[in-house]
């Protein structure tokens, strides 16, 4: 009998640990060095990293390599941003979601600029750079479960290329600029476009479909994998540009917000709502 005890007390012990969440991450910046709206992020081509909201709303933080964080820009009129870029000059572009904009920053002057403005717009949410400059934005209504796509250029601002979508969330270009994938967070579904030559998208289809938990930012590496924020699950999610399920990365945290990577992508860099901080992974593919 104490044999038998003994042996389901194991197998219950076995179970319970494989039942665990094995986390691969590690802490970037403490907790609560940011707010619950945590947000960006972005690195310059020295390896440092950007995100929005750090101490207080209207911010965006700095930091270094090596983990020193530091506050960079407080942006002005009550702005407030989400997804940060950085294009091909090095220029940094924000989604300023409060005041509709797409702002732009010389980094060597810290200088702010209004690069497109357009009150129609949700809330500029996340944005992707194509190789060609072409700035794309996912614009959701959270209270209808609704969202646009917009194309945003210099010379003509804000122009939207699909409307009445679920809640477009994390938006993304593959590395040689072919394709857009955009998700809707609410309905878990993540789409891919053709990108045109003028900038323009076609060929809709649905890339990925998931069964449950909130979709957030996505990035993709340089092999074109797309790397996607699954929120209130605490994961993220590796998907192959053919979209194949690649891996599941789990964090110390629930609400993951959006990613980096370092810039030869051997590290994921990843904001927390729920714990206000930055969590590294380890890149293991």
């Amino acid at each position: 009998m104490r044999c038998t005890v003994f042996f389901l007390s194991f197998i219950i012990l076995v179970l319970f640990a494989s039942c665990k969440k094995e986390i691969t991450s590690i802490d970037f910046t403490s907790p609560d060095t940011f707010t619950s709206g945590i947000e960006g992020p972005a690195t310059d081509s020295k390896g440092n990293i950007y995100a929005v909201n750090y101490q207080k709303e209207g911010t965006v933080g700095k930091i270094t390599p090596q983990g020193e964080l530091s506050l960079f820009l407080e942006l002005p009129n009550g702005s407030i941003g989400n997804g940060i870029r950085f294009g091909k000059q090095g220029e940094m572009y924000i989604a300023d979601y409060t005041n509709h904009n797409i702002l732009v920053v010389d980094m060597h002057t810290r200088k702010i600029s209004v690069f497109a403005h357009h009150p129609d717009a949700n809330q500029p949410n996340d944005i992707a750079v194509s190789p060609s400059g072409i700035i794309y934005a996912s614009d959701p209504n959270w209270k209808k479960g609704t969202g646009n796509i917009w194309k945003i250029t210099k010379n003509k601002g804000f122009e939207r290329l699909e409307s009445d979508m679920g809640t477009t969330n994390g938006i993304e270009v593959s590395p040689d600029g072919k394709k857009l994938y955009v998700n809707e967070s609410v309905q878990q579904k993540i789409w891919v476009y053709d990108i045109l030559d003028n900038g323009s998208i076609a060929n809709k289809k649905m890339f990925y479909s998931f069964k449950d938990f909130g979709l957030d930012g996505m990035r993709c590496d340089n092999k074109g994998n797309l790397y996607i924020c699954r929120f209130d699950k605490g994961t993220v999610v590796i998907l192959s540009p053919e979209g194949e399920f690649l891996k599941e990365i789990e964090l110390k945290g629930s609400k993951p917000t959006n990613i980096t990577f370092s810039n030869d992508y051997t590290a994921l860099y990843i904001t927390m709502a729920d714990r206000g901080c930055i969590e590294k992974v380890e890149n293991q593919l």
